[in-house]
């Protein structure tokens, strides 16, 4: 905060997380936008094809936000349709994560469940 954040959360199958790829936010607006840097994001799949992982996950957060939803812009680019989309808001007291399935092509999106285990 105040800009947001994002990055993309790779694993070896659908239900376990492995690695976090943080990526750089390189838009104007990071205060109330995210544009992943290009470099990065071709970078961190690079490094998920080299390791066998999936992309699971892709974050970013919404620092005015104390009960994040996606925006319409979250849905517009909303271009991979097999990955959770979590967002972080932060305007609370506590950092509140919430986990969502979001459709570009139906500009739709609904909350999903997810669970954060121990190591």
């Amino acid at each position: 905060a105040p800009a947001e954040c994002c990055g993309l959360i790779g694993g070896r199958d659908e239900q376990h997380a492995r690695t976090i790829y943080r990526l750089r936010n390189v838009t104007a607006n990071s205060e109330r936008a995210y544009e992943a840097a290009p470099e990065d994001l071709f970078a961190a799949q690079r490094q998920m094809r080299e390791r066998g992982e999936e992309l699971l996950a892709i974050y970013h957060s919404h620092p005015r936000a104390v009960d994040p939803n996606p925006s319409e812009t979250d849905v517009r680019l909303a271009y991979y349709p097999s990955a959770t989309y979590l967002i972080v808001g932060l305007a609370g007291t506590e950092a509140t994560v919430k986990a969502f399935s979001i459709s570009e092509r139906e500009q739709r999106w609904q909350q999903v469940e997810y669970e954060i285990a121990g190591e």
